[in-house]
């Protein structure tokens, strides 16, 4: 849930710039950093990052980078971070919507206390267990509950139930992006005050700062309105306070308030 199969398809295309010219994709699987220069990213994993990777979201790391549509995979620094705002906010029960192979529910489920839980939602299973003999080796298989399907289904009979009425700590969306405003609605109900929810890909491989005539791959420029939309949406949202930050694709972090 992730990204669909012909969004993965696209991406491996070089993407141009507003002026129409080539950018140099990044070697680095996962690569959506907004930085100007690779070498100054390049400097981030090698320094902070990779050092400090578990071995397990290594091995998955590499097993991902195989698969053909390996773009579609949470960046190693984007993994960092969300396994430290995991540890900082002393979350215990979480929420994913979109998983991919799971190396950013891995970086998740390190971080939970051992009783911690991740609800965890794809349409794919079969890319989840491609990464799941890592997330089992690494011993926290134990900590998610993954349900294959559209999420909203889900969400919705979560809460039929008020008894799962603000009760996640965490949730974390890198799905389709069409539907990230029916998930927030639906989030904000299942998540607790003073909890966080987390939106991928926020900043749409920098196309939200474009001309709308500017050129575009197709999957870009589709899902760019629906971002834009979010993004407006979540500035104007007074139930949440909100943070943008430039980490991988862009996301931004919502510490619910109301």
């Amino acid at each position: 849930m992730a990204s669909t199969a012909a969004e993965a398809a696209k991406a491996a295309e070089q993407p141009a710039n507003g002026n129409g010219e080539q950018k140099t994709r990044h070697s680095e699987v996962g690569h959506k950093s907004l930085l100007k220069s690779d070498d100054l990213y390049q400097y981030i994993l090698d320094t902070s990052v990779y050092p400090r990777e578990p071995e397990s979201m290594k091995e998955l790391r590499e097993i991902t980078a195989k698969h053909p549509w390996n773009l579609m995979t949470t960046s190693a620094d984007e993994g960092q971070f969300l396994n430290m705002l995991i540890k900082l906010i002393g979350a215990k029960k979480t929420m994913e919507i979109g998983v991919y192979t799971g190396y950013s529910l891995l970086a998740t489920a390190l971080a939970l206390p051992e009783d911690g839980t991740i609800l965890a939602m794809d349409i794919n299973r079969e890319n989840y267990e491609l990464g799941l003999p890592c997330i089992e080796k690494a011993g926290v298989a134990h900590k998610i509950d993954f349900r294959e399907g559209p999420a909203l289904p889900v969400l919705d009979d979560l809460i039929a139930d008020e008894k799962n009425h603000g009760t996640f700590d965490f949730a974390f969306v890198d799905a389709d992006k069409d539907n990230y405003l029916n998930y927030h609605e639906r989030l904000l109900k299942l998540v607790k005050l003073g909890g966080l929810i987390g939106y991928d890909n926020t900043l749409w491989n920098g196309s939200v700062v474009l001309p709308d005539d500017a050129p575009m791959r197709k999957y870009i420029r589709y899902y760019r309105d629906f971002v834009l939309v979010l993004n407006k949406a979540l500035a104007a949202d007074e139930r949440v306070e909100i943070c943008q930050l430039p980490v991988g694709d862009g996301v931004t972090l919502c510490r619910r308030v109301k």
